[in-house]
């Protein structure tokens, strides 16, 4: 059975980032993926606000299933 090596990041930050300032990107941005988090950031932006929706419910996702770091690594 292999250990897989756990993040230094964690499901709970992760996914309130997610929830609160996902329009922001400031979940992607936590988890190191700068690239994705410019992008919600943008989306956002060009659509007044809607595109906020879309980190929200990424938010939502990860408290229930987790997620994984740019690394591959589990949320802790």
């Amino acid at each position: 059975m292999a250990t897989t090596q756990k993040s230094d990041k964690t499901k709970l930050t992760a996914g309130l980032l997610g929830l609160f300032l996902g329009g922001f990107g400031a979940h992607k941005f936590y988890i190191g993926d700068s690239k994705a988090g410019v992008i919600r950031l943008v989306v956002t932006l060009v659509t007044c606000g809607i595109g906020a929706l879309w980190g929200e419910i990424e938010g939502i996702i990860i408290l229930v299933n987790g997620g994984v770091d740019m690394e591959g690594r589990e949320l802790a």
